[in-house]
């Protein structure tokens, strides 16, 4: 199935007193680690609504392969107008999505693993009865969610959709662990020094040079969906300069095009992918979740107990 991440992060931190997406645990930021962990689990379409400090927190998450939306109205709306934003944009382009507020840093990837082994269309992870965090939703059930009321926020519209909610049982207490208060902060930290080492798998194809890597594999992602360069350097927070710059390197390394240009009118210009630049894109994706099932069977054989 075609699993996208949904994380709203557009809250003003009122609580905890100072800007909680980009406090560090460890040495990244609780937004960088919830990024990676999905992709560590092998989610490629990783979407993040911002509101409050948006500018400052897309530039510190530019480079990690994520795409930004906005809740510009932010102060005035609830965490479930965030994700309503987000499921709209994503309505037509998963077959299912795992959310999670951007303040639950510390689920691992073998949680989102085994939440993306059910077929259910709603499920959570649960440890000693207790639900957390992220919670998959299938796609047949985003209109219904995008019609609801927003009584009782995400958790009343989940209670309405019409799904029973599955507790899929893990022993990963990172899953009930947020960041609301400094008190809570000091808690994740304390929980961060007690897990487990893991492997982070970074995928680079080069001839002379590298021209290939996760960030170019995502700028063709996005071409392809706006028909845009401009757009897609947008919602990665890439330079539009920087984004043809990567393209040229790309093709004059392989010598073939891969985007196809249309020169603008009124509406502007097109770009989408050739045949050549799909095949490229496809066959990364598949060689790097090779890769990275390969890699977890690997680290245990080697690093197995050494932590």
């Amino acid at each position: 199935m075609n699993t996208a991440a949904l994380i709203v992060a557009a809250g003003m931190s009122s609580r905890m007193g100072v800007f909680k997406p980009m406090l560090n645990i460890g040495s990244i930021s609780i937004a960088q680690r919830v990024v990676a962990t999905f992709q560590q689990a092998g989610v490629e379409k990783i979407v993040m609504v911002t509101g409050y400090n948006a500018v400052m927190l897309e530039r510190h998450l530019a480079g990690n392969g994520v795409v930004f939306l906005r809740n510009e109205a932010y102060e005035t709306t609830q965490m479930f107008d965030s994700v309503c934003i987000g499921l709209s944009y994503l309505r037509d382009k998963c077959d299912r999505v795992l959310f999670t507020p951007v303040d639950i840093p510390l689920f691992t990837a073998a949680t989102v693993r085994r939440l993306l082994e059910t077929d259910a269309p709603l499920a959570c992870p649960a440890v000693d009865g207790e639900t957390g965090h992220p919670t998959l939703i299938a796609a047949s059930l985003f209109d219904r969610i995008l019609a609801d009321r927003g009584d009782q926020g995400l958790r009343g519209a989940l209670e309405r959709c019409g799904a029973e909610m599955l507790r899929v049982p893990v022993e990963d207490r990172g899953v009930l662990h947020d960041a609301d208060t400094p008190e809570d902060y000091k808690a994740l930290l304390r929980y961060h020094n007690e897990q487990l080492v893991r492997p982070v798998l970074n995928v680079e194809l080069a001839r002379e040079k590298v021209f290939f890597d996760a960030r170019t594999a995502m700028l063709l992602r996005l071409i392809d969906e706006t028909g845009s360069v401009r757009q897609a350097c947008q919602r990665m927070q890439m330079s539009y300069s920087g984004g043809w710059n990567v393209i040229r390197t790309l093709e004059s390394q392989l010598n073939r095009t891969l985007i196809l240009r249309s020169q603008g009118g009124a509406g502007g210009g097109k770009s989408s992918l050739t045949d050549a630049g799909r095949l490229l894109l496809n066959r990364y994706d598949a060689y790097v979740d090779v890769l990275r099932e390969k890699a977890g069977e690997l680290f245990g054989d080697y690093f197995g107990g050494l932590f």
